[in-house]
């Protein structure tokens, strides 16, 4: 399973002219290799680009992707790591969702989808990526 980073998807969604086509490509290839999910985190991130919830329901079916619940311990464990972030004298503005997304993928043993590895790398060193050379 791969868990789809909300960068990927708004790359595509957005037709970002530097990231869109490896996004949309890097997609199409970890679909082939196996199922894709985003979670709640994920969807209420993308959800902003669209008006309408139908519109963004389509948008994901449209890409293959399957919307999965987090796991009580990928909660947990978001948690200790942005603990162990804000110890470290992390800001707090804009980055509790990655640790959530980190964590859900650490705790599922999925590969993760993103073009925004540092803050993974760090506090998830042993999810798998699927990121930019």
């Amino acid at each position: 399973m791969t868990l789809v980073d909300s960068n990927i998807i708004l790359d595509i969604a957005t037709n970002d002219p530097r990231w869109a086509d490896w996004s949309q490509f890097q997609l199409e290839r970890a679909s082939v290799a196996g199922p894709l999910a985003i979670n709640d985190i994920i969807y209420a991130e993308v959800s902003v680009r669209y008006e309408f919830i139908e519109d963004l329901d389509a948008a994901l079916d449209t890409l293959g992707t399957k919307l999965e619940a987090m796991p009580r311990e990928g909660l947990f464990l978001a948690a200790k790591a942005y603990g162990r972030y804000r110890a470290r004298g992390g800001t707090r503005t804009g980055v509790l969702s990655d640790f959530f997304i980190g964590a859900h993928a650490a705790t599922a043993d999925y590969t993760l989808l993103t073009r925004d590895p540092a803050r993974y790398r760090s506090y998830f060193p042993t999810i798998r990526m699927i990121i930019p050379e």
